[in-house]
């Protein structure tokens, strides 16, 4: 295809464009919301649906316009979720026993979501959530791992717009989780055989979950001084003893024990005491109390807010944001103006309402803005056009071949620390490009090229719509400028513009189908421009 091979050698070199760049410094006033008398313009309620969404549609645009961010915010937290992944995955047989063993449809079922369902803000806060509190397919031990991830999933949707509290009371009592970290029939110490509860959870929950390894400042700036010791994770692993599947059905013929909190077993839970993080639980408290007071005492950590609401600000709108932001958005998880912590929906507008996200200034700082990663370039995609599977499969399958596919699926991260880490600065880059660490020259090729087939002939029988650029399509101005203002916010410049313009210019007219490869050709040269990759 003409010019694909100059823009992917401008894609090599993202790091040249701010794409792990965050915010400039700013005043520590108080969010501003927009009002709806606000005038917005398209091309700043596109860059909103980039920060806000699984990608932006023209009648988005039209819906922020009409009403403002903070309406359209509220509009869609008041949404109503669809069929959970949990259900469609029942609708469709995968719970028959064939299944057991397989992963069949759970990603079928995650994909649906992402690219369909109305609730866009709740996926792409789910999204997020999967990314910071991550569980992985392939971290699943037991069976039914495709009903596994599902319920795991359904778990983070439900809470995305509910209490980070009530999110870690359910991801600790779920089976994912319990299979994925290890903790599941975690048993007490045995003298006898010197064995000692797994450590595993009680590590993670502290280091990826919640607090982070080094005290915080409210802002999100680190100290020197360390959160926890190898003492506090002995003492909170004993904790998690003794939890284990609830097979109340008697059976594992079905997958209905996946979608139960876990249950105790007495005779594998430590009933003595547990110190940890200045926190005593006295001998002899039951191990739901236990549990309870267990998470409250981590939960009342002062990194709680600055940990997560950073982490949370770099999956949404920028990878580095000013220390105030972070304070900002920290002090309202803190305090959502009702005296309630951790209350996620304030924290989500808090975010995207911020003056940081909001500004103008961000969209043409060459310090501001985060790379997209490849499943929000694919949704971008797929949201933009509409794609549809006619037949409700959505066999969109594993994308994590960085050769031949996206590099990065849903749900099937390669460890606990996610595809990539909220700290890693790429070599000479100086500050925080976490997408960065998924991005090599056979990624960016591979990308490339799997959009460029699926723009031009789906996968499988996932398929945009493109009825209304088609009749743009021997005006190329107009053409390009369309897709300029849906998918990259207007953000490509002026010689990326050029070059897509020429490009397509030179490619045959006159009939449907050099109109649909004008079309194809357009999408995919700007889905390869770095203006569009680095989402300002």
């Amino acid at each position: 295809m003409p010019a694909v091979s100059g823009l992917l050698a401008s894609a090599s070199l993202l790091t040249a464009c701010g794409g792990g760049g965050g915010g400039a410094t700013t005043s520590s006033q108080e969010p501003t919301a927009s009002q709806p008398s606000e005038t917005i313009s398209s091309l700043q309620a596109s860059r909103f649906l980039a920060q806000a969404s699984m990608g932006a549609t023209r009648e988005a645009i039209a819906r922020v316009q009409a009403i403002g961010y903070s309406a359209w915010l509220d509009e869609q937290i008041a949404m109503p979720a669809t069929q959970s992944r949990w259900d469609w995955l029942v609708s469709k047989g995968f719970n028959a026993i064939g299944n057991k063993n397989s992963q069949a449809g759970i990603d079928s079922a995650v994909w649906r979501k992402l690219l369909s369902s109305p609730d866009t803000l709740r996926q792409r806060v789910t999204l997020a959530l999967s990314e910071i509190v991550v569980a992985s397919l392939d971290g699943f031990t037991g069976s039914w791992s495709a009903f596994t991830g599902a319920a795991y999933m359904d778990i983070l949707e439900v809470n995305a717009f509910g209490n980070y509290r009530t999110l870690l009371q359910q991801i600790t009592l779920s089976v994912s989780m319990g299979e994925y970290l290890t903790y599941r029939r975690n048993a007490k110490a045995d003298p006898k055989t010197g064995s000692m509860p797994d450590e595993n959870y009680a590590r993670e929950i502290l280091q990826l979950f919640t607090i982070g390894l080094v005290m915080l400042n409210a802002d999100g700036t680190a100290t020197t001084q360390e959160t926890y010791t190898q003492a506090d994770i002995s003492g909170l692993a004993r904790v998690f003893t003794g939890w284990d599947q609830d097979l109340a059905g008697g059976t594992t013929d079905t997958p209905d024990y996946k979608q139960r909190p876990m249950t105790q077993v007495a005779s594998k839970y430590e009933a003595g005491e547990k110190v940890f993080l200045g926190t005593t639980i006295a001998a002899g408290t039951d191990a739901a109390t236990c549990l309870s007071k267990a998470l409250d005492a981590i939960f009342a950590h002062q990194n709680v807010a600055p940990f997560i609401s950073r982490q949370l600000i770099q999956r949404l709108v920028t990878s580095n944001p000013a220390p105030a932001y972070v304070a900002r958005v920290a002090a309202v998880f803190n305090n959502n103006g009702k005296g309630v912590k951790g209350d996620l929906k304030a924290v989500v507008k808090a975010i995207l309402l911020d003056q940081e996200a909001r500004s103008a200034t961000g969209a043409t700082s060459t310090s501001f803005g985060k790379v997209r990663e490849p499943i929000l370039r694919f949704a971008a995609w797929a949201r933009a056009y509409n794609a549809a599977s006619p037949s409700d499969a959505w066999a969109i399958g594993n994308t994590t071949d960085p050769s031949t596919r996206l590099g990065q699926s849903p749900l099937r991260s390669p460890s606990v620390f996610n595809f990539f880490r909220p700290g890693y600065v790429p070599p000479a880059l100086g500050v925080a490009a976490p997408e960065f660490q998924i991005v090599n020259e056979s990624s960016v090729v591979g990308y490339v090229n799997y959009m460029q087939n699926a723009i031009s002939k789906g996968v499988g029988d996932v398929k945009a719509d493109y009825a209304a650029l088609l009749p743009m399509a021997d005006n190329v101005p107009a053409l390009v400028d369309e897709i300029n203002v849906v998918l990259a916010a207007g953000q490509l410049g002026p010689d990326s513009v050029t070059l897509i313009r020429n490009a397509v210019a030179g490619m045959a007219t006159g009939s449907d189908a050099a109109r649909a490869n004008r079309v194809y050709a357009a999408l995919t040269l700007v889905m390869a421009s770095p203006e569009f990759i680095v989402q300002k």
